[in-house]
């Protein structure tokens, strides 16, 4: 069982079922992936609202990732919601001393509810300490324009110029979300460092669904995991997640 490859997933949980850990768990099992755990913070909710929120300490959150490097091969790690500052610089202690294994960060800043899931002095942590050593960062259009400072993107052209800039500032790649904006075309873009931009679209569909991105982000560890480039984990976790959505009633 140790030897099948391991998504190392650190975020927290969701009692409703619809995103965090539960979400990040079905995804990697779909791809043929086992994962194994960092429990970040453990979450009251619902589908309509997050209802109370315990943060895990700092040092017990790095201890289940070094245990969990100790006991898996650990080819990938997924990372979604971390809340504090303290957390992040816990959890990119261990990653410095693991940097051969790529990290994909699902930026999570707010709930779909609208709850705020990251503290305000927890922004400059996350660019400073923790995306440098990711290989992807998945920011949706909102979180873009907190992560850049900006007015969020009224357009493709300015969402593209963002993510480039996030690129640049924080040596990573950069997956700009398009589920967010308007158009019949659901539009994602993939910025990386001294790269042309590569863009992904898909029809819109008229359905929402709770733990999307938790769900983008596993699906493009679990690939990368598989040995699948960048690229191709992008295409190959969009059309994942448009076919899940598709087939709902």
């Amino acid at each position: 069982m140790a030897m099948t490859p391991h998504v190392l997933i650190v975020a927290g949980s969701d009692s409703s079922g619809g995103a965090g850990i539960a979400r990040d768990i079905e995804t990697v099992s779909a791809f043929g992936l086992r994962s194994c755990l960092a429990v970040t913070a453990v979450t009251v909710q619902t589908h309509a609202a997050v209802e109370r929120i315990n943060q895990m300490p700092p040092e017990l959150i790095a201890a289940q990732m070094r245990a969990a490097f100790a006991a898996n091969p650990v080819a990938t790690v997924k990372i979604g919601m971390l809340g504090t500052a303290a957390a992040i610089e816990a959890v990119s202690s261990v990653l410095a001393a693991n940097r051969y294994v790529p990290v994909v960060l699902d930026p999570v800043l707010a709930a779909s509810s609208g709850r705020v899931l990251l503290e305000d002095d927890a922004l400059d942590a996350l660019r400073r300490d923790l995306m440098p050593v990711c290989r992807l960062v998945t920011p949706n259009l909102l979180e873009l324009a907190m992560l850049t400072g900006s007015d969020s993107a009224s357009d493709e052209e300015s969402a593209c110029l963002q993510g480039e800039e996030l690129s640049r500032t924080a040596a990573t790649g950069v997956l700009v979300k398009g589920g967010h904006a308007q158009g019949a075309y659901a539009v994602d873009m993939l910025l990386q460092p001294n790269r042309p931009a590569i863009r992904f679209e898909a029809p819109r569909l008229d359905r929402g669904m709770r733990g999307t991105g938790c769900m983008l982000s596993s699906a493009i560890a679990a690939l990368l995991a598989l040995g699948a480039s960048p690229e191709d984990s992008v295409r190959s976790a969009k059309q994942y997640v448009f076919d899940i959505i598709a087939r709902l009633k």
